[in-house]
């Protein structure tokens, strides 16, 4: 019968310790289901948010495509559900910037957060303000430091993962270090960029009507908006075109429609691919 020494047992079981932690090191880190596209998460404040491995993944863009953010703002809203799907439906990326308060005045909104949140990288959950300024704009602004403190208590309530803000009631843009924006809300816009946020405006807008909350253009004349910006350079950045849309646009069917048919004539061109914002050149990791 084999016997080992109590020498000879302590250095077989360090030995096989050793081959264990080799075994174990040698395996990459795993950010993301590269099968099922769904993205590793952490648990914050009994959230569910995507880590920082993944939105930080190696991305390469294709200068001869055309990039197309469709972005929806206000959420959670009536429509909301709606624009969720038909972007699952059609295959396309989307944006979502959203006002925190809006999460509690739907009994569902909570479950509608998480669900654009996790569904990265198909949708991306972004800031768009804790009560859109309660309307009272030019007071928000002149106030930075108060604006600042609602875009972090959204920042907290909602957590998105990445640090990207879009301001209620105007176009703005913070990238590369350069803002453009009015003088009203200039002072902010430095504010969020010195706290590490990045500001999207948009390059054109689906118009609404502010009674109805209906679409103001048809799909094709949208489209038709598209192809004139991109073949112009009308763009804050050559070959990347921002849309601006509203959640409550699409809550009727024949609105939803609408957006299906609008997807669908951008995706007839082959050199317009759909993206979420955090790809947006220039953008603070």
């Amino acid at each position: 019968m084999f016997h080992l020494s109590k020498f000879g047992f302590q250095q077989s079981c360090l030995f096989f310790f050793f081959l264990a932690f080799l075994a174990c090191s040698n395996q990459p880190p795993v950010y993301a289901d590269q099968t099922s596209n769904k993205v590793d998460t952490i648990s914050t404040n009994n959230r569910r948010v995507p880590t920082n491995a993944a939105l930080d993944s190696i991305y390469a863009i294709d200068s001869n495509k055309t990039y197309i953010y469709l972005t929806f703002d206000d959420g959670p809203q009536h429509g909301t559900v709606n624009c969720i799907n038909i972007c699952r439906q059609e295959g396309v990326k989307a944006s979502f910037f959203m006002i925190g308060l809006h999460q509690h005045m739907k009994s569902d909104g909570k479950q509608i957060v998480a669900t654009i949140r996790n569904n990265y990288p198909q949708t991306l959950l972004a800031n768009h303000s804790y009560n859109h300024a309660m309307g009272k704009y030019k007071y928000f602004y002149q106030h930075p430091q108060m604006a600042l403190a609602d875009f972090l208590k959204t920042q907290d309530s909602l957590a998105p993962a990445p640090k990207i803000i879009r301001l209620p009631g105007n176009n703005a843009w913070v990238r590369e270090g350069k803002i453009k924006a009015s003088r009203l809300v200039r002072p902010v816009a430095r504010l969020l960029d010195s706290a590490g946020f990045n500001v999207i405006g948009w390059d054109m807008e689906w118009n609404f009507d502010h009674k109805s909350a209906r679409p103001v253009q048809s799909p094709e004349q949208l489209a038709a908006q598209v192809d004139t910006l991109v073949a112009h350079g009308y763009t804050y950045q050559p070959k990347h075109l921002v849309i601006l849309t509203h959640d409550r646009m699409f809550h009727r069917s024949p609105d939803s429609l609408a957006l299906v048919q609008f997807i669908q004539l951008v995706k007839r061109n082959p050199n317009y691919v759909f993206e979420t914002v955090d790809h947006y050149p220039g953008l603070k990791k």
